[in-house]
């Protein structure tokens, strides 16, 4: 146990987790140069495309020190997105030690802060590694003194390097091996162990990634799993190497894996613990929580030909992504559905990417909302994430909605415009100070609904890429919510309805009818486009109608015969408006709900 030492890489996005990962495996020699590929660990499409680490992944490297001794460094390589969050809290709940990388062109930014928070949590030792350093823009000197002032880390045991070219590497796991501590624990004690991943093979069921603090487990054990009581018989246990390894047991300090025939993701939970059925241990690891999602939308096929390739998409998703909850809809504009929840934006991309891309099926989502709370006259308090469940206006006493605790770090020549983006968003407590010479730390409470359409974009665009943002939920408050209602030729179209704030309700309005202006087809009656809460109209505007002239065979003659032909035509129009049907076609639905709000 002394040559084990158990750690993860912790970082902002895009500072380079899983590049250094790479240089790791390539220095222990784990892979081949013919075999190697960038992003090794990640092997998701989408992980590749947009580089970024959506699930951790784990591996056990061997590696010989200077000092002649052959060490087993069990790496975990952590996703950077806030939407992950807890995923990241318990990767670090599975380890001794976390490198907490650092940008040498960028500096300590809201993710970092926000990690390193989570990694003293636990009582763990971190050591700051500046990456980039081969970047012309890289200023190490800078970025360590932020490191000593912002995050109050030890200057010595600052490690340089460049995961890009590999310059520092070497010396990043010497430090790994002099500096982290070995994992503790008693092989002879009852198991305690820590699930902190899981996914799904087509073959062997789930394979739980696991941390053994306590005692031992073995193919043929009986385990419990403490937070819903289920029982399974071990298939299989081993180590991540590029390939799993199965190994004869896993003992106390070891990171490894557990077969158990285990049929969905959905029955591991992450931070759960795992004990032996006949001698469990006498109390579960601390930090377990169910991870609940904060953004629900609706998903509908395009095509209502593909709904059962949906259910069969989403229940096969579901036994990757435990995180993923969904239940069945239906709207009389796009036919049935699901109504889905999301950790949070991010997450909500990247399922509806998958099911497009992994499932072949095309998709129409809703206006994301998230869960808001009603309390009506008579004291029941209604939980509702979605407009078609909205109580009658006159029943309701109040109404609340989630807010968060955000904080965002930027040069402070952008102080004005994010000033102006918090208050336009609702933003309230607002509070700022120095960390570092020019930079910024802007602390502000917003509603959660305020945040989960386009701030993130706004927020990159108005800063040229410079600001980072991270959030905590925080608590519900009261908040004025309306149901608004989009009306075509008189009638509601419920996939566009909308729960708001009463502020927001004609913006929101303008913005959608001027989008289904665009894209709805002419008829020979004019259509009227609203927006309306309740009964009071918000907004409108109007589609001109196609019109034949009629007048065209009248050469001369008195006006009366003009007149007549233009009162017949107005007459025939007004008949036809009543009895007119408007088709909406399918990217109507997607202009207002994937376009960025005004």
């Amino acid at each position: 146990m002394k040559n084990i030492r158990n750690f993860c890489i912790i970082a902002h996005i895009d500072h380079g987790k899983s590049t250094l990962a790479d240089r790791f495996i390539q220095t222990c020699k784990m892979v081949s140069d013919r075999e190697f590929r960038d992003q090794l660990l990640d092997d998701m499409d989408i992980e590749r495309e947009r580089g970024i680490t959506i699930k951790s992944q784990t591996i056990c490297l061997p590696y010989q020190a200077n000092d002649g001794k052959e060490y087993i460094l069990n790496l975990v390589d952590t996703p950077g997105h806030v939407d992950f969050s807890y995923e990241v809290s318990r990767a670090l709940a599975s380890c001794e030690g976390a490198l907490l990388l650092i940008d040498a062109a960028q500096g300590v930014e809201a993710q970092t802060l926000a990690n390193l928070y989570l990694a003293m949590e636990t009582d763990m030792v971190v050591i700051p590694v500046i990456n980039k350093i081969d970047l012309p823009a890289a200023d190490p000197d800078a970025v360590a003194e932020q490191i000593e002032a912002d995050l109050g880390l030890d200057p010595e045991h600052i490690r340089l390097c460049s995961a890009k070219t590999g310059e520092g590497v070497e010396k990043i796991l010497e430090a790994v091996v002099n500096l982290l501590p070995p994992p503790k624990g008693n092989e002879k004690k009852p198991l305690e162990a820590l699930i902190f991943d899981a996914r799904y093979d087509p073959f062997r069921g789930t394979i739980i990634s696991t941390r053994i603090f306590e005692g031992t487990v073995k193919p043929g054990d009986i385990i419990r799993f403490m937070s819903n009581n289920a029982v399974h018989k071990v298939e299989e246990v081993g180590l991540f190497r590029l390939t799993r390894e199965p190994q004869k047991m896993l003992g106390a300090g070891q990171v490894g894996y557990i077969v158990a025939g285990i049929k969905n993701v959905s029955d591991t939970r992450n931070g759960d613990t795992i004990t032996h059925k006949d001698n469990p241990c006498l109390k579960p690891l601390s930090g377990f929580k169910e991870v609940k999602p904060v953004v629900f939308s609706s998903i509908y096929p395009i095509s209502t030909d593909d709904y059962e390739d949906l259910v069969v998409a989403l229940e096969k998703l579901k036994l990757n992504d435990a995180s993923l909850t969904f239940q069945k809809d239906s709207s009389t504009a796009l036919g049935f559905g699901f109504r889905c929840g999301f950790l949070g934006l991010l997450h909500l991309e990247v399922v509806q990417e998958r099911l497009e891309r992994e499932f072949d099926i095309s998709l129409i989502m809703t206006v994301p909302t998230v869960l808001y709370h009603f309390y009506l006259q008579d004291g029941t308090k209604l939980e509702i994430d979605n407009p078609a469940y909205f109580p009658d206006p006159s029943t309701i006493d109040r109404t609340d909605e989630p807010y968060i605790k955000a904080v965002i770090l930027f040069p402070e020549r952008y102080m004005g415009s994010i000033m102006n983006l918090c208050m336009e968003r609702r933003g309230v407590n607002n509070h700022y100070h120095y960390p570092a010479p020019g930079r910024i730390e802007f602390n502000c409470e917003i509603p959660l609904a305020e945040i989960i359409y386009d701030f993130y974009d706004t927020l990159k665009s108005i800063t040229q890429g410079y600001g980072s943002f991270d959030y905590d939920l925080g608590d519900y408050r009261e908040s004025d919510l309306v149901k608004l209602d989009i009306l075509v030729n008189g009638e509601k179209v419920d996939a566009l309805s909308q729960l708001v704030h009463r502020s927001k309700a004609r913006e929101r309005a303008l913005h959608a009818c001027d989008r289904l202006k665009e894209e709805i087809p002419r008829q020979m009656f004019k259509i009227a486009i609203q927006g309306a809460i309740g009964s009071t109209i918000v907004a409108r505007t109007n589609i001109a109608a196609l019109r034949k002239d009629v007048t065209s065979k009248c050469y001369g003659g008195d006006i009366t015969r003009k007149r007549k032909l233009l009162e017949k035509q107005k007459a025939g129009k007004k008949r036809m408006k009543t009895v007119g049907n408007v088709d909406i076609p399918q990217q109507a639905f997607l202009a207002v709900l994937k376009s960025e709000q005004k």
